[in-house]
């Protein structure tokens, strides 16, 4: 069982023959079994490099993540990874391409027929689980995307941009979807996102960062259960708000 993620003094330097950037500096936070925390920040301020270090993708240059006793140095079967650009294979179908990883990881033919089955329904596709990837929208692909980092059985989810490509009412459709899929499965989720109307919709949590090189601006508590009415006073006002503090890091930058 996850005990949460716990990030420590976390710092990120990129460096070249001639230059260095840093991009996350003393980033300390603590996340909680079953939370679905959003990171915002500006634009190029350190966010995908937040979850690609939590993934195990990037080394950090010092501090540390880890859950339990275990610190995260490389990728592992407890955090599965949904991308903006859907990342499927066109060749296979919806259940092949969602069977993908148990298939790697040797489980029998039936069992995973079977446990693919259980996520493509979640999501909603059953009907489409013998379609080809060019067959189906672009929110179509991404539930297939999320069915296969779900179908692993990862206990934390880490999501960059997934809805970013999408149009309006097709992302407000997948945030929904996104929502039934945290109360079935219980799973902890950090969701990237450039939308504010997004994160107050979707988070236990907002993560405000400042630009480069990130650091925690505020932490937002979200007071109200899910789901929530985007044309509430209290919405409105909430966003207007982190709004605001996001165009003052940019006026910064």
């Amino acid at each position: 069982m996850s005990e949460g993620i716990h990030i420590k003094n976390l710092n990120k330097t990129f460096k070249t023959s001639d230059s260095e950037t840093v991009a996350l500096e003393d980033f300390s936070l603590d996340i909680k079994k079953g939370e679905l925390i959003t990171i915002v920040g500006p634009s190029g301020c350190g966010k995908t490099t937040l979850l690609r270090v939590i993934a195990g993708l990037e080394e950090p240059t010092s501090g540390t993540v880890s859950s339990g006793d275990k610190v995260f140095t490389e990728p592992g079967p407890d955090r599965g990874m949904v991308f903006q650009d859907f990342a499927l294979f066109p060749w296979r179908s919806v259940r092949k391409n969602v069977e993908f990883g148990l298939e790697v990881a040797g489980v029998p033919k039936e069992e995973r027929h079977a446990t693919a089955e259980k996520y493509i329904e979640i999501v909603g596709l059953e009907k489409f689980a013998d379609a080809r990837v060019h067959e189906l929208s672009g929110g179509m692909k991404q539930r297939v995307g999320i069915a296969r980092t779900l179908v692993t059985n990862p206990e934390m989810i880490l999501m960059d941009e997934p809805f970013g490509a999408l149009d309006a009412q097709t992302r407000n459709i997948m945030q929904a979807g996104l929502i039934k899929i945290l109360n079935k499965t219980d799973k902890t989720i950090i969701f990237v996102t450039h939308s504010v109307d997004e994160a107050v919709y979707l988070s236990d949590r907002i993560v405000i960062l400042t630009k480069r090189p990130a650091r925690i601006k505020e932490i937002v508590e979200i007071p109200w259960p899910r789901p929530r009415d985007r044309a509430s006073p209290e919405f409105t006002a909430l966003r207007k708000r982190i709004l605001e503090e996001l165009e003052q890091e940019n006026v910064m930058s």
